[in-house]
């Protein structure tokens, strides 16, 4: 039977759609993401503008450098757990609760290490910055609620994503109204922060009904410490490609505001911001269709290289509509949003935009990694990554300030989600295909393929 909302479309896409059942979940399931990441987006970026106008560049600075900080301990909390438990799932629905909770026990376990680890680091990096000290433990403390996003994964490998958004979302608009009410009130930078983990709590308090509504029951449960040791033999590469990861989105940040001071932070994180809230495109789109990718290995190992051509292709597509009109208006976009104050990020933003070409290739072709069991890899290219970023931010911080933190970005992230494919003889194929994929845009075929 045919999905309720086929029969809204225009009569040359219902007759591609009619008695295609698999596309159309995938079709649905992709439209919840984005419903959810769109709303996120938008009055997420909304309030998120506000509050960076009431604090100015360098409150707002400080607030993202505790963020950042807190993120890199964070990464470690998450046990590189995601996309490990859900391909079980897929593979075995039959050991759900022994997945989940042997999932659940290792991530609130390390959430907790991490949060002692992260209040240990920031007394180390700022000795004697009390404030800085309780900004960083509040934004730590919201990993642990994360804890409960395993559920996440049951509705990952069920297709079933609606039911995250909607508590996620439940969270956000409570959250939401919370910080508009902090803004009327004139509520000190803490206050923020606060907010922030609360949202979290919220987000697990409604995962944890939504688990419940579905005839679902935690308290079936079991932990099961063989699981435990498959479920962390298969997700260490990805722990540390998760570290690593996370390291490379947001040590720009924490050496900014080492190096150069908190206004510089907030004059980065402006820029940043705005280029970074598309990356919820890449994740939704290729959650969504990987699955019928993966299929597609079972039946023609051709069929599968040529799906995932056409999704390395429709990212590239995705990534360049986005970047050439905020390069073009980059002063435009910054004084309309952040204001005057925030003008100097301008030129940031025109540069730190063309790394989403990368991050939008990089999503993609991170779940072949998984697929084809090659996490290892996968940890190299992003250690890579973070290697070149590092010494690239060394050098060019001093040099060029916030505009050379963007081009330490977007060159890192060529080296190590384009050229390391070369590099290795495993990924040589992914090379070639991301090389189409760049150059895609000038063949009208390859345009029409997509469709």
């Amino acid at each position: 039977m045919n999905a309720s909302w086929v029969k809204l479309l225009p009569g040359f896409i219902r007759a591609r759609l009619e008695s295609r059942h698999g596309l159309q979940a995938i079709i649905g399931n992709t439209g919840w993401l984005f419903a959810d990441k769109i709303l996120r987006m938008g009055a997420g970026l909304i309030v998120s503008v506000w509050i960076a106008r009431y604090l100015g560049p360098e409150q707002y600075g400080l607030w993202n450098f505790a963020i950042a900080f807190a993120a890199l301990f964070g990464a470690f909390a998450a046990l590189g757990l995601d996309n490990v438990v859900v391909r079980e799932l897929v593979k075995n629905p039959a050991r759900q609760n022994e997945l989940l909770g042997s999932a659940f026990a290792l991530k609130l376990a390390a959430s907790l290490c991490m949060l002692i680890m992260a209040i240990a680091a920031i007394s180390i990096a700022r000795s004697g910055e009390t404030f800085t000290l309780w900004l960083v433990a509040i934004s730590a403390a919201g990993y642990v609620f994360l804890s409960i996003n395993v559920i996440d994964f049951y509705f990952q490998a069920k297709v079933q994503s609606k039911f995250t958004v909607i508590a996620v979302n439940g969270a956000f608009a409570i959250a939401t109204v919370a910080k508009i009410a902090l803004l009327l009130i004139e509520a000190p930078l803490i206050a923020f922060v606060w907010a922030g983990s609360v949202e979290t709590a919220l987000s697990a308090i409604f995962l944890l009904a939504a688990y419940r509504i579905n005839r679902q029951d935690i308290r079936k449960w079991r932990f099961r410490a063989e699981v435990a040791v498959e479920l962390l033999k298969d997700g260490w590469p990805l722990i540390l490609s998760g570290l690593a990861i996370m390291i490379y989105m947001r040590i720009d940040q924490i050496m900014i505001g080492q190096m150069l001071g908190d206004k510089e932070v907030g004059l980065f994180s402006a820029a940043a911001r705005i280029s970074e809230v598309w990356y919820f495109i890449p994740v939704a789109v290729v959650s969504s269709v990987f699955p019928s990718v993966i299929a597609a290995k079972q039946l023609e190992e051709a069929l599968y290289l040529r799906r995932l051509q056409r999704l390395y292709n429709l990212m590239v597509g995705i990534s360049l509509a986005i970047a050439i009109p905020t390069t073009i208006f980059s002063g435009w976009i910054i004084n309309l949003l952040f204001g005057a104050n925030y003008i100097q990020a301008a030129g940031t933003l025109s540069i730190h935009i063309w790394g989403g070409i990368f991050v939008f290739l990089w999503v993609a072709c991170g779940q072949w990694y998984l697929n084809e069991n090659l996490q290892r890899i996968a940890f190299l290219m992003a250690l890579l990554g973070i290697l070149v970023k590092l010494g690239l931010n060394y050098v060019m911080i001093p040099a060029y300030g916030i505009e050379g933190a963007a081009m330490a970005t977007v060159i890192s992230l060529v080296v190590a989600t384009y050229i390391f494919d070369f590099i290795h003889r495993k990924t040589r194929g992914m090379f070639w295909m991301k090389t189409r994929s760049i150059f895609f845009i000038l063949d009208y075929k390859s345009w029409r393929n997509l469709c």
